[in-house]
């Protein structure tokens, strides 16, 4: 029992710093421009939302697949259905719409619930207990893309809403989460699955800049431009 504790006090804590490193780059990019309030009060509720979620994964899905029992057919598709309509009920409240900080929201509550799902996930790597440069390697990329991917894809949703496409938006998501989910589980029985999955991310990651520039409201923009057009001379300045 106890090394069951330690276990899960090493995943949960390697999955809390890949949520953090998650918020760094664009989110404190345009901090204190967007609705902050709102987004952290969503890292509550995708840690309740990943919780349940990552559990069901890692019992109809990861479970089985280690031990090869089969599982279910289809799970994964119903899971990910679930979580996307969820998402999507969360994303249209009214306190989200008002503000129309859909994207940050979804990026925040993607974080929360990719990190439990990464918890999970890590739980599984390290509960053999066969410690290698590959395992330390996998559990790693494993607490960064897990929460990076589904606040990408969150996002994304968000930023979809904005522009009206609702349930485009929730297609996707749906989409996306399953192929994530996927290959998250799929990595750590063949490493070679990074090779597919990071330079998507990446490319990602340059478009959520977009995404997330469009939940910060226009007369914040304004400020947050002269701000950098200041810091610009400034430099300029110095250097001179």
């Amino acid at each position: 029992m106890a090394s069951d504790l330690v276990l899960f006090q090493v995943a949960s804590i390697v999955a809390l710093v890949g949520m953090g490193l998650g918020w760094r780059g664009v989110m404190t990019r345009y901090s204190g421009f967007y609705d902050l309030p709102t987004a952290w009060s969503m890292m509550f509720w995708g840690i309740l939302l990943g919780g349940f979620y990552g559990n069901l994964a890692d019992s109809f899905i990861l479970r089985p697949l280690i031990s090869s029992d089969g599982g279910f057919p289809f799970t994964n598709i119903v899971l990910c259905l679930v979580l996307s309509v969820i998402v999507h009920m969360i994303l249209r409240r009214e306190r989200v719409r008002r503000t129309g900080s859909q994207p940050t929201t979804g990026w925040a509550l993607g974080l929360s619930v990719g990190g439990m799902v990464a918890m999970y996930v890590i739980y599984r790597v390290l509960e053999p207990g066969e410690i290698s440069m590959i395992t330390i390697a996998t559990i790693v990329l494993i607490a960064i893309v897990s929460p990076r991917g589904h606040a990408l894809i969150f996002c994304r949703h968000g930023y979809d809403m904005l522009l009206g496409k609702r349930w485009k938006a929730t297609l996707k998501t749906f989409i996306f989460s399953t192929v994530l989910l996927i290959a998250i589980y799929s990595a750590i029985f063949d490493p070679r699955t990074w090779i597919f999955v990071i330079p998507v991310l990446l490319l990602s990651e340059k478009k959520a800049q977009d995404w997330v520039w469009a939940a910060v409201p226009n007369p914040a923009r304004r400020r947050l431009r002269r701000i950098w057009s200041d810091a610009s001379r400034t430099n300029s300045s110095e250097e001179e």
